[in-house]
């Protein structure tokens, strides 16, 4: 039997990329070597970490409920509980792709894929070795945490984002090497858990992907709580001990200080999963390990394409994942798609206070020679912010001071990964400015909130 696709990988982009082909009649077989289908995102990544956060978001309440009226005597966390709901959210998702598989007429085929050439794959598992063919094949096998250069992960002292998620116990003390999302998530769940926690960047700035104005006023909050923020800092000599980890530290002033921890997570970026697949069978091109496509997700092989965190030149994001995968789906089954507009992806970072944003910062906007205008406006003014007691942060909008262009959004405070979807539906409808100053917000929402950063490119802002 010959597949009209085979997908390689049952992460968000893969399992949706087989979903819609099943909409769309192709007969398509899913390959995944894990025992769960989920990929990263489900089993070790997005939905878990987002799990401990929400508990963190609740612990917090618990922990001050003063404000509220509210009187909660020793409250206490179980912290094997809240990894027990963490991973029956995780079970209860992982089936429904299961069930979605089924739905839509998708073969699941357990085992390690690795490409053959001429739309053949092997497939390897337990029960021993197969040949699947197909017309056409997806890429989608993701990317794994990158380690520190002589350093391999363990359970007990040195964590990536997998071990980390299955700690016994909050640790006193976690040392996180890397301010980017994966770090920055990690230390506002296990500081609000308890643990003394340290962030050490090599950037000058926490969150280096966002905007200026965004990365300091993380680090301000995350100042105010507890958690100490060192960037353009250089670890260095990590050791394990029996029960701690140390590390040499050379801070921005130039200083060196001894640190020792617990437990050390390293968040320093992922690396794609392109190795051992069988890429130099065919004729697909590498950056650096990213595979090169087109803006229909096809690689230089003739029927293989690629999507996800695999692919050179979109951000390791779970969203793009997919949107990448439905494009490539709907080329091969001939329907019309559009390609991925690189400046109207969103980007969250689940945080305390919370980060989401899209298009172009304020820096880069002015870089490439734009005459911008900010409009902006603080948490502070909004008064479901104030019911919420949720008053950190700013909603940013960057425009084209001519035509009142949106180039970019950028939200630092409360359900921030949720607003600016607001923005994200503005851009991609090619709305201006004056639109979503004549867009009317509910009263009172923390969405108010974005309509007045828009009014406020122009100084009109109601609340401040």
């Amino acid at each position: 039997m010959t597949y009209d696709v085979v997908v390689i990988g049952s992460g968000p982009g893969g399992y949706s990329a087989a979903v819609r082909a099943g909409q769309y009649g192709l007969k398509t077989a899913l390959i995944e070597k894990q025992t769960r289908l989920g990929g990263t995102c489900l089993l070790v990544g997005c939905i878990p970490t987002k799990s401990l956060l929400h508990t963190a978001d609740v612990w917090d309440y618990f922990k001050n409920p003063e404000a509220q009226g509210i009187s909660v005597k020793d409250p206490q966390l179980n912290y094997p509980k809240v990894l027990d709901r963490k991973n029956k959210i995780v079970s209860k998702h992982s089936k429904g792709i299961e069930f979605l598989m089924r739905k839509n007429k998708v073969d699941v085929i357990k085992g390690t894929a690795r490409l053959l050439g001429g739309g053949r794959i092997e497939v390897t598992s337990d029960s021993g070795e197969q040949t699947v063919e197909t017309k056409n094949i997806l890429l989608a096998t993701g990317s794994e945490a990158r380690m520190l250069p002589g350093l391999e992960p363990d359970p007990n002292l040195i964590l990536t984002n997998i071990e980390i998620l299955d700690l016994p116990a909050v640790p006193k003390t976690l040392g996180i090497i890397g301010a980017g999302a994966v770090g920055v998530e990690f230390a506002s769940i296990f500081n609000r858990f308890g643990a003394k926690v340290t962030v050490l960047e090599m950037l000058p700035r926490a969150v280096p992907v966002e905007d200026e104005e965004v990365s300091k006023e993380l680090e301000r909050h995350f100042k105010k709580s507890g958690i100490r923020t060192e960037t353009g800092a250089k670890a260095e000599n990590i050791r394990r001990n029996q029960n701690s980890v140390s590390l040499s530290a050379t801070l921005s002033n130039g200083n060196k200080e001894e640190m020792e921890f617990e437990k050390l997570l390293v968040a320093v970026g992922r690396k794609p999963i392109t190795d051992g697949v069988g890429l130099e069978n065919t004729a697909a091109q590498l950056d650096r390990g990213f595979v090169k496509v087109d803006e229909y997700q096809r690689t230089a092989e003739p029927g293989l394409y690629a999507i996800g965190d695999v692919v050179a030149g979109t951000p390791q994001l779970a969203h793009v994942a997919t949107a990448e995968g439905l494009i490539a789906i709907g080329h091969i089954a001939g329907k019309p798609v559009r390609p991925i507009n690189r400046n109207r992806i969103p980007g969250c970072t689940y945080t305390d206070p919370g980060i989401g944003s899209v298009g172009l910062t304020e820096a880069q906007a002015r870089a490439q020679g734009f005459k911008v205008k900010v409009g902006k406006f603080p948490f502070a003014g909004n008064s479901k912010a104030t019911i919420l007691d949720k008053h950190e942060g700013f909603v940013k909008v960057v425009a084209e001071e001519r035509f009142g262009e949106i180039l970019g959004v950028h939200i630092i405070g409360p359900e921030a990964y949720e607003l600016v979807g607001e923005a994200v539906a503005a851009m991609e409808a090619e709305a201006t400015v004056e639109t979503m100053m004549s867009t009317i917000h509910a009263h009172p929402t923390i969405y108010e909130a974005v309509g007045e950063a828009f009014n406020n490119v122009y100084g009109l802002a109601i609340n401040i």
